[in-house]
Order: C-alpha cells, then sequence, then structure tokens
C-alpha cells in the first residue's frame, strides 16, 4: 500500500513538473489588482474630460462621433499613460512572484505567452488607431475590449485557466459595448478596471495566499 501511494506522489510531482515546464504560473493576483487600479485611475481622468466636454452641451454619442482632435489626442494619451503604468505594475508584481516561484520570467513559455497575446493587441491597436483617424472614437471602447479579450484567450494556453475566463469577460462586454456606442467608458472602466481587480483576487486567493 506505501509503494503504491508513494509512485501516485511521483506521478503527481511529474504532473507537477510538467505543468510548470509549459505554463507560465508566475502571473501575480496582484499585478492584475494593480492593472485595474491604473484602469480606474485612467477612467476617472478620462471622465474629468468627458465632464468638460458636456458643459459644452454634447451629449454622450456626439462625444464619440464629433469630438475634435484635440479631446481625441487627450483620450488617447490618457490611454497610453494608462496601459503604461499598468504595464509597469504586472510586470513588477510578475517579477516578484518569478522569484518567489523560481520560474525564469523570461523563459520559452513566457515568450511564447508574450508572442500569442501580442499579435491580437497589435492588430487592434491598428484597428484602433484608424477609428480614432476616420473620426469613430465611439467604437474605440469596444474595439479595445474585444482584442483585449481574444489576446488573452489566444494566450491562456500557455498560462493559468482563469486568464481564459477573463477573456471571454471582455469579448462579452465588448460585444454589448457595440450596441451601446457612447458609453465606452463605462464599459472599458469595467473591463480594464473592475474585471481586473477580481481577476486578481482570485488569483491571490486561490495560488498566493498561503
Amino acid at each position: 500500500m506505501e509503494e503504491k501511494n508513494t509512485h501516485l506522489d511521483t506521478l503527481q510531482d511529474i504532473r507537477q513538473m510538467m505543468e510548470r515546464s509549459s505554463r507560465f504560473i508566475s502571473l501575480s493576483g496582484l499585478s492584475g489588482i494593480g492593472a485595474g487600479i491604473c484602469a480606474l485611475g485612467g477612467a476617472y481622468y478620462t471622465w474629468q474630460l468627458v465632464i468638460e466636454e458636456k458643459a459644452k452641451g454634447l451629449n454622450y454619442r456626439q462625444l464619440a462621433f464629433e469630438a475634435g482632435s484635440e479631446v481625441q489626442n487627450s483620450l488617447l494619451l490618457i490611454g497610453g499613460f494608462t496601459f503604461l503604468a499598468a504595464l509597469i505594475v504586472a510586470f513588477t508584481f510578475t517579477y516578484i512572484r518569478s522569484i518567489k516561484t523560481g520560474t525564469a520570467v523570461w523563459g520559452s513559455t513566457a515568450r511564447r505567452l508574450l508572442w500569442n497575446t501580442a499579435i491580437p493587441l497589435i492588430v487592434g491597436g491598428v484597428v484602433t488607431i484608424r477609428f480614432v483617424e476616420w473620426g469613430y472614437g465611439g467604437l474605440v471602447a469596444p474595439t479595445c475590449l474585444l482584442f483585449y479579450g481574444l489576446a488573452l484567450i489566444n494566450g491562456s494556453k500557455y498560462t493559468v485557466s482563469e486568464i481564459r475566463w477573463l477573456g471571454f469577460s471582455e469579448l462579452a462586454l465588448g460585444i454589448i459595448n457595440l450596441w451601446l456606442i457612447g458609453y465606452g467608458l463605462i464599459f472599458w472602466a469595467i473591463g480594464f478596471g473592475i474585471l481586473h481587480i477580481l481577476y486578481g483576487a482570485i488569483m491571490w486567493w486561490k495560488y498566493e495566499r498561503a
């Protein structure tokens, strides 16, 4: 009986080693929480800009499609800084967790994860820029959510399964937002802010709490 248990323990150890080698397990729940807080901060500053524009008599739909280039450039600038801040925070916590788990931050699995998520993100970025150039600002938020969701789903096979469900959630929000043009900031805050914080909390509770 003891010999059988020993074999089972050995098989379990081998399975865990295989999972560690094929999946990037150093993603930190705190990374998700930090990125979500950055996104909510960006949404707050964007909301202040929206309030200023609404004071000029524009409604949500007019803001989405009729705002001038100055407003659109300001929105892109806020989005860029928000993305950069979230990226720095996420990398910092991931690096700290990689040290604790003894996993290389830039191993072969991490490179595959980055490559598979980068392709949809780059394509989505190009599409978003073209929408802004055409004056279709109202399509920016749903486009970001859709391509981000696709990126997460595409890269989920190289990391924890929770990433896939986060991707599906982002896709659902992006699709709904396509029928509620002009309310992209709300969907942006939910998708990149609240969902990331919720995902991060679940990740921390499940994998890091101990």
